[in-house]
């Protein structure tokens, strides 16, 4: 398995899409493949945020994970932000999802960058192993989730 940058590899984003589409349809029932892929396109970038990476094995798209600039409706005093961590149904539970977090982290830690933020719904516990620490409770999509922080390391 290797992590790239999504800039790199772009054609693997069309793998993701369907998966985060059936994720993410109780929120966003009105998503399209177009506007997802357009959303990748946005983070197409090494140096400048938004930047996306994909976690890849060969030409098979396994997961993926961003930085960017701000990731909370409400919350655009904080950042930046871990987000979109994703990991496709059948690769889950392999430590994928940690490994793209801490390159996200890595990278935010090359930039300068002295706290980074996370919002999750479900996945505090898996954020917590990893070192991030719950900052405050908040809510997205009518649902309470947790803002968790921490200080990236290269």
């Amino acid at each position: 398995m290797r992590i790239s940058y999504l800039k790199d590899r772009p054609e693997l984003a069309a793998q993701l899409i369907p998966g985060l589409l059936e994720h993410w349809r109780s929120r966003f029932p009105g998503d399209t493949a177009e506007a997802r892929a357009a959303r990748f396109r946005e983070h197409l970038s090494t140096d400048t945020l938004p930047i996306a990476w994909v976690a890849h094995d060969g030409d098979v798209a396994l997961g993926t994970a961003a930085l960017r600039a701000t990731d909370l409706h409400g919350r655009e005093d904080l950042g930046p932000w871990l987000g979109g961590v994703y990991t496709e149904r059948a690769f889950r539970r392999r430590g994928i999802a940690s490994l793209l977090c801490r390159v996200v982290e890595a990278k935010a830690a090359e930039l300068g960058v002295s706290k980074l933020y996370l919002f999750t719904l479900d996945q505090a516990l898996l954020f917590a192993r990893l070192g991030w620490e719950r900052l405050e409770t908040a809510t997205w999509q009518g649902c309470q989730g947790s803002i968790m922080c921490k200080l990236p390391s290269p």
